[in-house]
């Protein structure tokens, strides 16, 4: 009865110094990846990083750092070749069945580190115009110009075109305008270009145009183009062409410019 307990004492006391070192690995891995993170977090927010980009890169260095230390440390017992093996295997049967969360995951990974837009910013995600409110690891939250809080995939956000608002400092405008076929064009584009300079935002350089391009059934059709500072908080493209529109109109008005519609003249035939 004797030696069983004998041959356990023995491999215990032998084994000590492995639990020792292999305990002192994990301490110091775990603390090293604490450490190596907050530098890492200090360097980023120096840099004026992105907060996502920052907790992602911060989080996953700790725990590269710790799992590290742990394979290290289990491996003075036994050969983890085997395990991270079958953990492989494991890994992959459980990435499959959760296929579309990881999709999710690595697309928010590639959303954070590349930036296509940031929280605050005024973008069209997925076909939604609106304010970006959070960029998560699986989810994107846009606030839309209609009020509505919608969750996008970041998988579907990265399969489709992305469109940054803030990013555009200068917005062109594209306003179309038919006049009366016996209107005098110069007196139209001169008319316009005057309007244009009393509107708020407006940009003499690149300066505005007025371009006549279609005969139509009924109006001679011209389009009006024009650039919008979009950095002024006060200043939009929608309040810039409202603002545009009522000053053309009412200027048209003043000098006798007619903006024609079409007219449908219905004969009927005369019951007999």
């Amino acid at each position: 009865m004797q030696e069983p307990f004998k041959t356990l004492a023995e491999n215990f006391i032998n084994s000590i110094p492995n639990l020792f070192s292999a305990a002192l690995i994990i301490i110091v891995s775990y603390y090293g990846g604490v450490l190596l993170s907050r530098l890492l977090n200090r360097g980023l927010v120096r840099n004026k990083a992105e907060e996502g980009v920052t907790q992602l890169l911060t989080r996953t260095t700790k725990w590269v750092v710790f799992v590290l230390g742990l394979i290290t440390a289990l491996q003075k017992f036994f050969d983890v070749t085997a395990f991270l093996t079958g953990l492989g295997i494991l890994g992959f049967t459980i990435g499959f069945a959760l296929q579309n969360i990881m999709q999710n995951f690595v697309s928010g990974v590639i959303l954070l580190l590349q930036q296509p837009f940031k929280v605050g910013d005024a973008a069209s995600v997925a076909a939604h115009d609106g304010t970006v409110l959070k960029i998560g690891l699986r989810t994107t939250e846009i606030k839309t110009f209609d009020g509505l809080f919608v969750f996008l995939p970041n998988a579907d956000i990265l399969s489709q075109p992305i469109v940054n608002y803030t990013r555009a400092k200068l917005r062109r405008i594209q306003l179309p305008v038919g006049v009366a076929y016996d209107s005098d064009t110069e007196l139209v584009r001169a008319v316009i270009l005057n309007e244009l300079q009393k509107v708020k935002g407006v940009l003499s350089d690149p300066a505005p145009q007025v371009l006549f391009h279609t005969f139509g059934g009924s109006s001679i059709d011209l389009d009006i183009f024009f650039w919008v500072d979009t950095t002024d908080p006060h200043i939009s493209p929608f309040t810039a062409k409202d603002e545009a529109l009522t000053l053309i109109k009412k200027a048209f008005e003043e000098k006798g410019i007619d903006i024609p519609f079409p007219i449908r003249t219905l004969l009927m035939p005369e019951k007999k």
